[in-house]
C-alpha cells in the first residue's frame, strides 16, 4: 500500500507542477524550488521529488543543469506547415523548410550525410519499384538558427542523379530545393503526397530533436512524383516534435 501511495504522490506532485508552469507561475527560464525546499512543501521524500521532476523532464518541460538547478525550459512556438509550402520560384533562396520556419537563407543550417543504398520492401513500395533498386540517402538535419527543428532522410534513384550536382552533398542546401533539384536534372515534378503518423521519439529522435522523451514527434512521408506518373524523390520519414506543429490543408471543393 505504502508503494502504491508513494507512486501516486509523485504523479500527483508531477501534475500541479505542471500545471503551475502551464498557468505562468513558473514561466519559461525561471528556477523551480530546490529538492529540499519541494520535499518541505510537498511532505515527501526528496526521492519522491526526483520522480516527479524526471516525469515533467520526459515531457521536455524542463532541463536540469549542474550548478544551475531545475528550471523551465523555454517552449518553442507553434509552427504552421501551410498547404503551399513546395510552390517555391525555382531557384529562389528558400525552400520549403525555410517558408515553413519563416526564416533567411542565412538563419538556415543543413547538417547531411550522403550513402547509397538498395531499396528495401518498404521503399520498393513507395517507389512502385522493385526491391533492391540503387538509391542515394540523404540524411538530413534541419536548423532554425542553432535549434534543430526537424529530421529527415530523403531518397532519389540513383540512376537520376549519379554523376550529377544532386548527388555531391557540397551543393546543399539547394535553393529551391528538392523540386528545383529535380528540375535541374529535367525532372519535372507535378505531384507531391504526404502521409501522417504521431508517436513517441525514438533515442535518436528526441537527442536529435532535443526533446524530451515523452513529447511526441509528428513523422510524415513524402513522394515527388515526375509529370510520367513516375515517384523520384521519397523522403521517409520526415520528422518533427509533434507538439508544436500545425499542418494546414486547404481543401478547394467545385460549386
Amino acid at each position: 500500500m505504502a508503494d502504491r501511495q508513494e507512486q501516486a504522490e509523485y504523479v500527483r506532485i508531477a501534475a500541479e507542477l505542471r500545471a503551475r508552469i502551464d498557468a505562468g507561475d513558473y514561466p519559461p527560464g525561471a528556477q523551480l524550488p530546490t529538492l529540499p525546499e519541494l520535499s518541505a512543501t510537498y511532505g515527501v521524500s526528496q526521492t519522491t521529488v526526483r520522480q516527479s521532476l524526471g516525469i515533467l523532464r520526459g515531457e521536455g518541460l524542463i532541463e536540469t543543469r549542474a550548478r544551475a538547478g531545475t528550471r523551465v525550459r523555454p517552449r518553442p512556438p507553434v509552427h504552421r506547415m501551410p498547404a503551399d509550402r513546395y510552390r517555391a520560384a525555382p531557384g529562389a533562396k528558400s525552400t520549403p523548410y525555410t517558408r515553413d520556419q519563416g526564416i533567411g537563407w542565412s538563419e538556415y543550417r543543413l547538417d547531411k550525410r550522403f550513402e547509397r543504398v538498395q531499396a528495401d520492401t518498404e521503399l520498393a513500395a513507395l517507389f512502385e519499384c522493385e526491391p533492391g533498386e540503387e538509391l542515394l540517402a540523404r540524411h538530413f538535419v534541419f536548423y532554425d538558427n542553432d535549434q534543430p527543428t526537424q529530421m529527415s532522410t530523403s531518397y532519389v534513384r540513383w540512376s537520376d542523379v549519379a554523376g550529377t550536382p544532386v548527388a555531391d552533398p557540397i551543393n546543399e542546401p539547394w535553393p529551391g530545393g528538392t523540386r528545383a533539384q529535380l528540375g535541374s536534372l529535367g525532372i519535372h515534378v507535378t505531384q507531391i503526397t504526404e502521409s501522417f503518423t504521431a508517436a513517441m521519439p525514438t533515442e535518436l529522435e528526441a537527442a536529435t530533436l532535443r526533446i524530451g522523451a515523452g513529447v511526441p514527434v509528428l513523422r510524415y512521408t513524402r513522394r515527388h512524383i515526375a509529370d510520367t506518373g513516375r515517384v523520384v524523390e521519397v523522403a521517409h520519414p520526415i520528422v518533427r516534435r509533434g507538439d508544436t506543429t500545425v499542418v494546414d490543408f486547404r481543401i478547394d471543393l467545385d460549386d
